[in-house]
């Protein structure tokens, strides 16, 4: 059994979801599970769907509209048979948002969310599914929320893998080809939860080491795993074979051709990982695999931009110690923030956040009840994997160095 997953970039169009037949039809497609992210800018049409649902709901039926428009205008050019019964599908399936958004009594924004940007990816594979089978592709649709269980952090759930695993194990067949979705799952009430923004591949991480998959494909817009980001740097170069190791701190730092939680349960069975072009399918890619000392001899570069850097120092100027740390962690873990960088002296402490959440005006009244609080907000983060002069120079040019911290692999620095 091979599991692939293709991003929303790979079915944005017509054209790319017949791209993905002609990936299938090239590199084989039995014995697979394939596994689909939301078509194109989807997930950001469906979070505006919520921000109208509690801001202004008179919004809702006109963004309902567009996202359906959208998907409605894929479906017509790949279904040219009107009574095809992929159109009553997806009618359906956005009757079912519509419905939600009337009935629904929750107050709480991580609920809602779980419940309504889902869609995109049920829609997505339904669309996928239906057209694979029309070319004679032959597939089994499965309802990924009924394969993987979590818990209920709404936006960030965590996976029950005993049950995750022998619900996997009993409703796939490993014989035949699959589709399923990205990114979500359903707790105990079987409520849609989901595994976190960009969670399609760690679905395909959970599925392969719940089948025991020979490998796992992550098929991109990029030829693989690269030393930097291309929309962000300049004469970017392949990374022909990387180590989990070296990729678990890729991805912790930031690099999103993988995301953070994909790369721990295919080390524990020891799965392969290749990261491959949808574009050219027949191109070498990147492989993650279990090598020792398989790692980049040339720098990498990565950039989380929008972060937040604080500065704390204590009003009486004592020591930042313990007990003041854990007491501002507790707040970071109640409201949220994902801290990405930290550095203290006796009597500072700074950290850079991600504020994915929101929470960060609520805890900034919170610490400057104790603390001296300087803020920078739109800040970016660099972090650069077997960093050397040249390097840190050519990303200190021109910007204002916040913080910069140095190990003996990795440099990071604030920027403004």
């Amino acid at each position: 059994m091979r599991i692939f997953k293709f991003g929303g970039a790979s079915v944005k169009d017509a054209d790319g979801v017949r791209n993905v037949v002609r990936v299938l039809q090239e590199v084989g497609f039995e014995d697979t599970l394939v596994v689909i992210s939301a078509m194109g800018k989807t997930t950001n049409a469906m979070e505006s769907l919520v921000a109208a649902y509690f801001e202004d709901k008179r919004r809702i039926s006109i963004v309902l509209e567009e996202i359906k428009d959208y998907h409605q205008s894929i479906i017509s050019e790949l279904f040219e048979d009107e009574k095809n019964p992929i159109y009553e599908k997806v009618q359906l399936l956005f009757e079912e948002v519509k419905g939600f958004l009337t009935w629904n009594k929750s107050p709480k924004y991580a609920f809602v969310y779980d419940q309504v940007v889902g869609y995109g990816e049920l829609i997505s594979t339904s669309i996928v599914s239906a057209y694979l089978n029309q070319e004679g592709l032959t597939n089994t649709w499965h309802d990924v929320r009924e394969l993987i269980k979590t818990d209920n952090s709404y936006r960030d759930a965590h996976v029950n893998w005993e049950r995750t695993e022998n619900e996997v194990k009993s409703r796939v067949d490993m014989s035949k080809l699959n589709i399923t979705q990205g990114f979500l799952g359903s707790d105990d009430n079987n409520f849609t939860t989901t595994l976190g923004r960009e969670g399609s591949d760690y679905t395909a991480a959970i599925l392969a080491y719940c089948l025991n998959a020979n490998s796992v494909t992550i098929w991109k817009d990029v030829p693989g795993v690269l030393n930097a980001d291309p929309r962000n740097f300049e004469e970017t170069q392949l990374l022909d074979e990387i180590s989990y190791r070296e990729a678990i701190e890729l991805a912790f730092y930031g690099a999103s051709v993988i995301h953070p939680k994909t790369l721990q349960p295919l080390q524990r069975k020891e799965i392969p990982l290749h990261v491959k072009s949808f574009v050219n399918p027949s191109g070498n890619g990147t492989k993650v695999s279990t090598g020792k000392g398989i790692s980049p001899v040339i720098p990498c570069f990565i950039v989380k931009k929008n972060q937040v850097l604080l500065k704390l120092s204590t009003l009486d100027f004592s020591f930042i110690v313990e007990d003041n740390i854990s007491e501002i962690f507790k707040l970071f873990h109640d409201h949220r923030l994902k801290v990405d960088l930290i550095q203290n002296s006796a009597i500072s402490f700074s950290v850079c956040l991600d504020n994915k959440f929101g929470g960060l005006q609520t805890i900034l009244e919170e610490l400057e009840q104790k603390f001296k609080v300087i803020c920078h907000e739109d800040v970016s983060l660099y972090t650069i994997r077997h960093f050397n002069d040249a390097a840190v120079k050519s990303l200190q040019n021109g910007k204002s160095v916040l913080v910069e911290q140095r190990g003996r692999e990795t440099v990071q620095l604030v920027v403004k």
